[in-house]
């Protein structure tokens, strides 16, 4: 694979390296951290942490690694063999016009796309607030109850709608029976492929057809309409609605935000659940993704939602805090039994779609779906004079133009002109129009036809008949927050972006240290091509071959990846982590089947596993048989081949996660997944870990079958706030013919299960950063990063240790690439909670490790290898002096109810306050440490009262009076 290299010259290469700027330590600091561990070398702590038998004794086959000058100068040649054409295509992905102010401070700002999920609320407030305002306008334009904080995509929304109505069945309807879901043909194709995928291992009965052909009956528990219709047209569905309610069952609605500024919502007219893709409110295109879905409901179904809530509590000061409500990470805690199995959303777009909808406001969004609908219109007019007929009554953006003749002809003449039509097989040419379309473009349109029918060009229509009459025609009001209203010029908008960003904690002020979740640095280097034109504005349904700088990127990402890991080939389809989970059990569950073995579906889950795990294998159809783990946290060996041995027969796979939970190198790993493999299942790695992996190991050295990676970990793509994320699975050579594939654009292996997410390639604009990590870091520096964050992690523990027992070590005593920390003592000597030293450490500044997993009361400290040991040194720093006060507490002279612990964070109207009540100083609560003063992060709210909030639901915008409360003891004079 060194064809890469010959592109550069390779003296150069050594001058300016990426793998400098990536990984943190100092090579003199690298010597210093190995003796403080008391280790000779990097390859000694390798050989002390990694198991001998599955240590790698060869180089990775990966080209050199090439500056960052150097990428750019070749991602400006990958996308010219891009060809960005008039895109008409629609099918629920449309052009956008970005608002610069949106894409600068938002989307190409690290102090937004570095933030992690808002697990702490403290210091979330601000994407916590961009959620809400994505909440409140997707509630407003559905009009539904309630809505989440985003999902993956549209067709994964539809069919967590159809599983959700699945799940909130009646006890009596279960016990019926009641297992029918009625699918309109007029759904989107990826989405009705997904809903496939999704229902066939539930074992829900899906009938597809015409609605006005379907009779509901007894079994019918739900349907899922689209709105506008695939083709375009409006359906009256109000009576077939009436007809699904009145036996008992349920309306799904897969719609569009842009055109329910102007149509009656699905929410007036019989809806329980209203999905869809947000993407054409500010979003780039990006060949498929990322996309923030939106899921809207009805307040009954709360408990059953899926994904993330945002909603209002209070802090400790009584005024309005945001927070994560009801069931945020619920699949945690319920494991087999969670009705779901995300655990991602897409914060990072849907907070630019929320942001858009700010920018423009109610007018703007009504104003911007005139002009779309006036286009078709007027287009559908013009092309009504030279004698082609809208098989469409009415429509709001999307024609559907029958056409008699030679429709490939017609093809040949639209790419000659650079334009991109939808072909229907038997109807004709669907041809879609967004806020980007300009007159001079819809007239090359109008010219297409002309052309192809061999007749002079009318000039484009200047006016049309209204199409949307009175009955379908919107009448209630929208986005009457003043939110979006307020914030209408740039300087407004652009101080209010920022206002949001300066309340919360992202890499840009400090390391993040949470254990499984791999907070790297995210490269400026690595996101420079995302709003590249040529990769953004490319639509996921595009011919083939108008793609080929990304297909060159996706094949070659794809072998650098099958070789890291040791497989055959990998898919990037599925578009989160935990969907890559789905994605590699059901690729198992295919195999089986082949083999017919259909009686295969136990799966083995060590007890400490990842919570999405046990979900995911529900989902996918299979029992969950949980194996116990050991004092020292690894997998009991003995108790997991009495399970295999007792199911072999319908043992169907191994869920295992490596190195482990805990963080631990298993020393028995390779026995593990032969005992698998003896009993004739398949071993599936969960592949959080992988960072400890790469050109060190892999997972097929360790004799996994499949393995899905989380590239928004290991391989650099940001974690936005909360999303998005990406979850390629590669898969050993007997599993590749089951990769999925797509309705619409060809994908996956000879015998390929039916699609796991909308598009064809997933989220393919963010794989553009993985590929620039891999292709800067090259061999060398993708196991160096490995080597530097193992050695960091056993840095800190050296550090770390003598102040907090650490839960779990290899033989050898070593970490992993993380550690767990035990904070369960102190609850008993100084009543001190995980939870209070977590809120502490915010006023130093610093966002917790990850709180009570995989065991309650501790915390997993994760540092990955793109920091340097100063800034470890002062996370250690800010972690002993936490446990000084704990000593405090301890021996007594502190208080154990009022103390800086329990009382943190400190917010800044606090320690202004003309009252100070406290048993310690305003300076030991602002400033505990020297240097917190040199760069102070002041958190926006005091400590978030979390069962408030799950107590008095509130979802939607607040009042902006509601945030303007005075402090009970007034300000500081």
């Amino acid at each position: 694979m060194g064809y890469i290299c010959r592109l550069f010259n390779s003296k150069a290469m050594t001058k300016d390296r990426f793998v400098d700027r990536h990984i943190g330590p100092r090579e003199n600091e690298i010597k210093e951290m190995l003796h403080s561990i008391e280790a000779s070398s990097v390859d000694e702590l390798i050989k002390d942490t990694i198991p001998a038998q599955i240590l790698m004794n060869k180089e990775l086959d990966l080209p050199e690694g090439v500056s960052e000058f150097e990428y750019l100068k070749h991602i400006d040649a990958l996308a010219a063999k891009n060809v960005i054409n008039k895109n008409f295509i629609g099918m629920g992905y449309y052009g956008t016009i970005i608002p610069s102010a949106i894409r600068r401070n938002i989307l190409e700002n690290p102090g937004w796309y570095t933030a992690y999920t808002p697990y702490q609320a403290e210091i979330s407030q601000g994407r916590l607030e961009g959620l809400l305002n994505f909440q409140t306008m997707v509630s407003d334009l559905t009009g539904m109850e309630m809505a989440n904080a985003s999902l993956l995509d549209e067709a994964t929304a539809a069919a967590e709608a159809m599983i959700m109505l699945y799940n909130s069945r009646s006890r009596q309807d279960v016990k019926a029976g009641r297992n029918e879901f009625f699918v309109s043909i007029n759904c989107y194709p990826q989405t009705i492929d997904l809903i496939k995928t999704r229902a066939i291992p539930l074992g829900i009965d899906v009938v597809f057809g015409d609605h006005k052909e379907y009779a509901p009956s007894e079994n019918t528990f739900g349907v899922l309409l689209q709105y506008p219709a695939e083709k375009g047209d409006l359906p009256d569905y109000r009576d077939f609605a009436s007809k699904v309610k009145e036996i008992g069952a349920h309306v799904a609605v897969a719609s569009d935000l842009l055109s329910l500024c102007l149509l009656v919502p699905p929410g007036e007219w019989g809806a329980d659940v209203v999905v869809g893709n947000s993407q054409r409110f500010g979003v780039p295109l990006g060949y498929g993704g990322p996309h923030a879905a939106f899921f809207a409901t009805k307040e009954e179904y709360k408990r059953h939602i899926p994904g993330r809530i945002i909603g209002v509590s209070v802090d400790r000061e009584g005024r309005n805090g945001l927070r994560m409500a009801l069931q945020t990470r619920e699949q945690h805690i319920k494991r087999e039994k969670a009705t779901s199995n995300i655990c991602t959303a897409q914060a990072l777009l849907a907070i630019m779609a929320g942001m858009y909808a700010t920018y423009h406001g109610a007018d703007g969004l009504k104003g911007i779906a005139e002009q779309v609908h006036d286009k078709a219109k007027r287009l559908a007019e013009s092309l009504n004079q030279i004698g082609f007929e809208n098989a469409n009554a009415s429509f709001f953006d999307t024609l559907q133009i029958k056409v008699s003749g030679d429709i490939d002809k017609l093809n040949q003449l639209a790419n000659d002109r650079g334009i991109n039509l939808r072909y229907v097989p038997d109807l004709g040419v669907g041809i879609s129009l967004d806020e980007t379309h300009t007159d001079e473009e819809i007239q090359s349109v109008i010219d297409l036809f002309a052309e192809f029918a061999g007749v002079d060009s009318p000039s484009l229509a200047t006016d049309s008949k209204t199409i949307i009459g009175d009955e379908i025609a919107r009448s209630s009001a929208y986005l009457t927050h003043p939110t979006f209203s307020s914030y209408r010029s740039e300087s407004d908008l652009m101080r209010y972006i920022k206002s949001l960003e300066n309340k919360d904690i992202s890499l840009t002020r400090s390391m993040i240290t949470l254990g499984s979740c791999t907070m790297k640095l995210n490269a400026a280097s690595e996101l420079y091509p995302i709003t590249n034109p040529a990769f953004a504005n490319l639509h996921p349904f595009a011919p083939v071959d108008q793609a080929k700088g990304y297909h060159e990127m996706i094949d070659r990402l794809e072998r650098w990846l099958s070789e890291i890991t040791g497989f055959h080939s990998v898919t990037f389809q599925p578009n989160s982590g935990a969907q890559g989970e789905y994605a590699g059990l059901m690729t198992i569950r295919a195999y089986h089947m082949a083999n017919g073995d259909s009686q295969r579906n136990i799966a083995l889950i060590p007890s400490s596993a990842h919570g999405t795990n046990p979900a995911s294998a529900v989902m996918a159809g299979m029992n969950v048989v949980a194996v116990k783990t050991d004092e020292e946290g690894n997998i009991d060996i003995e108790d997991l081949k009495a399970k295999a041995e007792l199911h072999s027969n319908n043992l169907a796979a191994l869920m295992v996660t490596y190195p482990s939970t805990h963080g631990v190198f298993e020393e028995g790993i390779k026995e593990i997944t032969s005992i698998i493999h003896q009993h004739g299942g398949q071993v599936y790695m969960d592949g959080a870990n992988m960072n400890a992996q790469v050109g060190l190991t892999s997972p097929g050295l360790i004799g996994a079958d499949v393995c899905h990676l989380n590239l928004h970990k290991t391989f650099a793509i940001p974690h936005g706030g909360g999303g998005p994320g990406v979850g390629p699975i590669g898969v050993a050579e007997h599993l590749s013919p089951f990769l999925p594939g797509h309705a619409v654009i060809k994908t996956g292996g000879e015998q390929a299960i039916s699609a796991i997410s909308g598009a064809p390639f997933g989220s393919s604009l963010i794989l553009l950063i993985s590929y620039g990590y891999v292709m800067m870091l090259g061999q060398k520096g993708v196991k160096k990063s490995t080597e530097i964050a193992i050695l960091n992690a056993n840095y800190m523990k050296s550090r770390l240790e003598s102040s907090f027992p650490i839960l779990y070590t290899g033989k050898s005593g070593r970490a992993a690439h993380e550690m767990i920390i035990d904070c369960r003592e102190f609850k008993k000597t100084a009543k001190v909670e995980v939870e209070d030293i977590a809120k502490r450490l915010i006023d130093y500044g610093y966002h917790a490790p990850t709180v009570s997993f995989p065991v309650a009361g501790t915390m997993m400290i994760e540092p990955t290898e793109s920091e340097s040991k100063a800034e470890l040194d002062r996370f250690c720093d800010a972690m002993i002096q936490i446990r000084k006060e704990i000593n405090e507490i301890e021996e007594g002279t502190e208080d154990e109810f009022n103390n800086v612990l329990k009382n943190a964070p400190h917010t800044a109207e606090t320690l202004l306050s003309n009252v100070w009540d406290f048993p310690y100083s305003r300076w030991k609560a602002a400033y505990p440490l020297n240097w917190v003063r040199l760069n102070k992060y002041w958190p926006p709210v005091a400590r978030i009262d979390n069962a408030h909030g799950d107590r008095n639901l509130i979802c939607t915008c607040p009042s902006i009076e509601s945030y303007e409360q005075e402090p009970e003891n007034g300000a500081l004079a």
